[in-house]
């Protein structure tokens, strides 16, 4: 900006002023969407994610799945019922507490029960799902997570049958509806989309740790 060559003290003062208001705008943009109430997460969700995944837990991923599901709100409550944190169905909630000693008290509502159920979930998918890549892999996690492994299932057997590869989710399974309705269908296709490449990057930005997909 021209006017910042100004000796005038004044005007060299509120040229820096204003070019720091137009900047804040791109400073924030990779931190803005992992603020607080994320922020007082950031520990224990790390330490839940490699308890379970190891030190290379895609830590970042985690968070943007709870930014997707619940904005960090631990008191949410969806419109079908979905619970806290992670959104937990009850349902989902009692099965997974009867797998597993450390979930037990099945209390979607607090915030580590939550934390640690996410990144449970995630792993039991991942270890029943194959995929082409690890991104497909992942992709077909996300959308399992949301749906169902039924559902993924069935999406990959419709695939198959039209000579399509079972194990390719991006540009090929994701492309098949095995029964879903028409809103069912386009918000779980969304679901992995929203959370690798929309709030991901986000997480990555602020430190948070490795993503998937190259992120």
């Amino acid at each position: 900006m021209r006017c910042c060559h100004r000796t005038n003290r004044f005007f060299r003062g509120c040229c820096y002023l204003l070019i720091g208001v137009l900047l804040l705008p791109l400073v924030l943009v990779g931190t803005a969407l992992a603020a607080p109430p994320a922020e007082q997460y950031r520990r224990e969700l790390t330490r839940e994610s490699r308890a379970v995944w190891g030190l290379n837990a895609p830590v970042a991923l985690f968070a943007a799945q709870i930014h997707q599901e619940s904005q960090w709100n631990m008191r949410a409550v969806s419109p079908v019922g979905a619970q806290g944190l992670a959104q937990f169905m009850p349902v989902t909630g009692k099965w997974i507490a009867a797998q597993y000693p450390e979930l037990a008290t099945n209390n979607p509502f607090n915030p580590s029960w939550s934390m640690r159920a996410l990144v449970q979930y995630n792993h039991w998918h991942w270890q029943r799902i194959q995929a082409r890549t690890d991104c497909d892999r992942w992709a077909f996690v996300l959308s399992a997570y949301n749906g169902g492994l039924g559902w993924v299932q069935r999406d990959k057997a419709k695939a198959r049958a039209a000579g399509v590869d079972p194990l390719s989710y991006w540009g090929a399974v994701e492309k098949f509806n095995a029964g879903r309705t028409p809103a069912s269908f386009n918000e779980n296709r969304g679901y992995p989309k929203r959370i690798i490449y929309r709030w991901q990057p986000h997480y990555i930005a602020s430190g948070w740790g490795a993503g998937v997909c190259g992120q």
